[in-house]
C-alpha cells in the first residue's frame, strides 16, 4: 500500500497521532488517558510511517533501538517509586511538587514520571515487536 496519496499524506498523519499520543500522556491520571494509551497511540503513528515508506525509514526516525527505548522507560518507572522511599511513604505512592520556572508554576510529580515511563515501555516494545514483523513480512 505504497501508494503517491498515501505516501504524501503519511507524514501529516504521523505528526498528529504522535502530537496525540503526548496529549494523551499528559493527560495523564486526572481524564481518561495515560502512558499506556498514549504510547499504543505512537506506535500506530510508527505503523503507519512504516507502512508508508519502510522499516528502515522508522528505525532511522526514532533513533534509539525500540528495546533501548523500553529498558529506558521500565528503568523511568520503576525509579519513580523509589522517590517515594525518601519520604517515608510507601513504594509508588504519589508525590507532588509545584517549581517555579521562569517565573511559571508547572506542577509535577512521581505519578508523571511513572505514566512517562510506560508510555516509552509500550512505545519501545511494541514498536519492535511490529517492526520484526514488518522486515520479515517484507522479505
Amino acid at each position: 500500500m505504497r501508494t503517491l496519496i498515501f505516501r504524501t499524506a503519511a507524514p501529516f498523519i504521523t505528526a498528529l497521532m504522535l502530537l496525540l499520543s503526548v496529549f494523551v500522556l499528559l493527560r495523564g491520571h486526572n481524564d481518561p488517558g495515560g502512558g499506556f494509551i498514549g504510547g499504543l497511540i505512537a506506535v500506530a503513528a510508527f505503523a503507519v510511517q512504516g507502512i508508508a515508506f519502510g522499516v528502515p525509514v522508522v528505525r532511522r526516525a526514532i533513533y534509539f533501538h525500540p528495546m533501548a527505548i523500553a529498558g529506558s522507560g521500565l528503568l523511568l518507572a520503576a525509579l519513580s517509586g523509589v522517590l517515594s522511599y525518601a519520604f517515608a511513604v510507601p513504594y509508588l505512592s504519589g508525590l507532588w511538587s509545584a517549581p517555579s520556572l521562569f517565573g511559571v508554576t508547572v506542577d509535577v510529580s512521581t505519578v508523571l514520571f511513572f505514566d512517562i515511563g510506560v508510555y516509552l515501555v509500550v512505545v519501545g516494545g511494541i514498536t519492535s515487536i511490529a517492526l520484526s514483523l514488518e522486515e520479515r513480512e517484507d522479505g
